[in-house]
């Protein structure tokens, strides 16, 4: 199966700092793959570098087979992207700003009445974005990012403001998506990459860590649980001191 997504040797530097220090790794449709690492890890930089909103450095991006240095419009199309703090027209109300995305993508209002069903955001359609809560933000930028039902999915902490209920929603429609899709999610939340994720690619300081099951980084790592993976894969030997 041709992968979805593949990086070969791919670094962002910004002066002396690597924010992403050499990373290659392939995934493949039917994968939610959790980019599991602390604050700083390099998971909001290796996203954007894939969406093609950040140049790398050095190295290699494919998207389905492709490099997106070559094809940056066919990559972007297969592409849905929910970024950290997405942006957002605070004057526009839901229903204009979905249109607006929309219409951009070449796609007919029936995608963002299923978008916004999806998304379970029909009731505040009408409502401005500036009086909605940071949960319903949220909500309206995965709706966004699903408008044209792309292939691939990048959700840059998709739960973040999210109540209880709203996120338990959130990760069992990315957990029924993931069956046709490939999703990468970047988080922080270790629940969250143990229960929706099927795979876990741990970053710490630009570099992968650990690629694997949950239960296979735990194995490999001689720990009990994915806590004491995660802590001793992402503490230095300085902050143990």
């Amino acid at each position: 199966m041709t992968p979805t997504i593949k990086t070969l040797n791919l670094t962002k530097t910004y002066g002396q700092i690597r924010a992403v220090n050499n990373i290659s790794f392939s995934a493949t449709k039917g994968e939610i793959i959790a980019l599991l690492g602390p604050n700083g890890a390099g998971k909001s930089t290796l996203m954007n570098m894939i969406t093609g909103y950040l140049a790398p450095s050095s190295g290699d991006i494919f998207v389905q087979g492709q490099n997106i240095q070559d094809h940056a419009m066919e990559a972007k199309r297969a592409i849905g992207f929910l970024p950290e703090g997405a942006p957002l027209y605070p004057d526009m109300s839901v229903k204009s700003f979905l249109y607006y995305m929309a219409e951009l993508r070449g796609l007919n209002k029936s995608a963002v009445d299923k978008a916004a069903e999806t998304a379970n955001i029909t009731h505040v359609l009408k409502q401005k974005i500036e009086t909605l809560s940071k949960g319903y933000l949220r909500r309206v930028g995965f709706a966004q990012s699903i408008l044209s039902n792309p292939p691939i999915l990048l959700l840059d902490e998709p739960t973040d403001g999210l109540d209880p209920n709203q996120k338990e929603h959130i990760r069992n429609l990315i957990s029924q998506m993931g069956k046709e899709k490939t999703i990468l999610i970047s988080t922080h939340l270790l629940e969250e990459a143990e229960t929706v994720c099927n795979r876990i690619i741990m970053l710490n300081k630009g570099r992968i860590m650990a690629d694997g099951s949950c239960a296979e980084i735990i194995k490999q790592n001689k720990c009990k649980s994915l806590a004491e993976a995660f802590r001793k894969l992402t503490t230095s030997e300085e902050e143990n001191e």
